[in-house]
C-alpha cells in the first residue's frame, strides 16, 4: 500500500497556480498590498502594483484639477473675445458647443486613470510629469491673457 502511494505521488504533475499576470483592473486595487516591484528585471520592464505613491497621486489629481481650471479659463477667454487655438478642442467645441468642457474632463480623467494604472514604466511616469508641467505653464498664461486682454 505504501508503494502505491509513493508511485502516485511521483506521477502527480503539480499545477502552476498562476494562470497569468494580474490584470491592471482587479480586486487587489482596493485592498492589495503590493507597493512596488521586487525584482530588478520587473522594475526595469514595468508592471502593475496594488498601491500607488502619494507623489503620483498628487500629480494626477493636480492634472485633473488644472484641466478643470483650464476649461473654465478657456470659457472666460472665449466670452471676452478670444479664440481657441487647439484644433482638436475647436472641433469638439463645434460639435458640443459650450458643453465641450464635459468632453474634455472625461477624456483627460480617463487618460489620467490609464496613466496611473500603467505608471510603473519610467516613460509613462515622465508623461505624467510632463503633462503636469504643461498645465503649469498654460494656466498662468491664460490668467495673463484674461488680465491683460
Amino acid at each position: 500500500m505504501g508503494g502505491l502511494f509513493l508511485e502516485d505521488f511521483e506521477r502527480r504533475i503539480p499545477k502552476d497556480m498562476r494562470r497569468g499576470p494580474i490584470p491592471g483592473l482587479s480586486r487587489y486595487i482596493l485592498y492589495g498590498q503590493r507597493k512596488g516591484l521586487r525584482r530588478k528585471g520587473h522594475r526595469e520592464k514595468g508592471g502593475y502594483i496594488d498601491r500607488y505613491g502619494s507623489g503620483l497621486f498628487f500629480i494626477l489629481v493636480s492634472i485633473i484639477g488644472l484641466n478643470v481650471l483650464d476649461s473654465l479659463l478657456t470659457m472666460i477667454i472665449l466670452e471676452i473675445g478670444g479664440r481657441e487655438l487647439n484644433p482638436v478642442v475647436l472641433f469638439v467645441m463645434g460639435l458640443c458647443g459650450e458643453k465641450f468642457w464635459v468632453w474634455k474632463f472625461v477624456i483627460v480623467s480617463l487618460s489620467t486613470i490609464i496613466l496611473c494604472l500603467h505608471s510603473r514604466p519610467k516613460r509613462v511616469m515622465a508623461v505624467c510629469i510632463g503633462s503636469f508641467f504643461i498645465y503649469l505653464v498654460v494656466t498662468p498664461y491664460q490668467v495673463f491673457l484674461i488680465a491683460y486682454y
